[in-house]
């Protein structure tokens, strides 16, 4: 890379790197057209019947018949512990004292019991990708587009504009903790009026 584009990447800014134009109190607005998310609730189809899991796949694909633009996503809201727990896993292949390795050995316990709670979040998006659409046509074509959805059983909510910045925090970093996320680093610290 030169130095003269490593200088401008330097000065871009985050959502500039991303391909990000701009987050609207409803969609994520890129050069490749304004993407609406549609946040599903999952359902635990463990607990369901064989019948039952038929029905929910059978609804799904009634609303991808209906919808050609439609694209689908899914996250894991969850921490990730595999890393830590390799590394707890290299430790006690190592360590000579036997109360350090139970030690060890009882944080991979915590852990893996951590990651048995927290399987189930997970989070399943329907984005729709709007390209061109006229502004007077846009907010019925997503109407529908959720009455469609919940129409075929899912509890589903439009995204709004926090919960886009969440998605891509945990997309992007993998940061499932942060309560708000700020426009601008050190936001929250800004005290206006003095």
């Amino acid at each position: 890379m030169s130095r003269k584009k490593k200088h401008d990447r330097g000065k871009s800014s985050t959502r500039q790197l991303m391909g990000i134009t701009d987050i609207t109190p409803h969609s994520l607005v890129t050069g490749y057209g304004e993407l609406v998310f549609f946040i599903i609730k999952p359902t635990n189809i463990s607990v369901l019947s064989d019948a039952s899991v038929g029905a929910r796949i059978y609804a799904l694909m009634n609303v991808l018949k209906g919808i050609a633009e439609i694209e689908m996503l899914c996250l894991n809201s969850r921490e990730n512990f595999e890393d830590v727990k390799s590394h707890l896993q290299s430790r006690m292949d190592t360590e000579q004292n036997p109360v350090i390795r139970k030690l060890l050995g009882q944080d991979m316990t915590a852990l893996d019991r951590m990651q048995v709670q927290m399987a189930t979040a997970r989070e399943f998006l329907i984005i729709i990708r709007l390209r061109k659409e006229k502004e007077s046509e846009v907010q019925p074509y997503l109407s529908r587009i959720e009455k469609s959805l919940k129409d075929q059983g899912f509890t589903t909510k439009k995204a709004d504009e926090a919960d886009i910045k969440r998605l891509l925090g945990v997309y992007y970093e993998q940061n499932v903790t942060t309560e708000k996320y700020e426009d601008y680093d050190g936001e929250r610290w800004v005290i206006f009026g003095e």
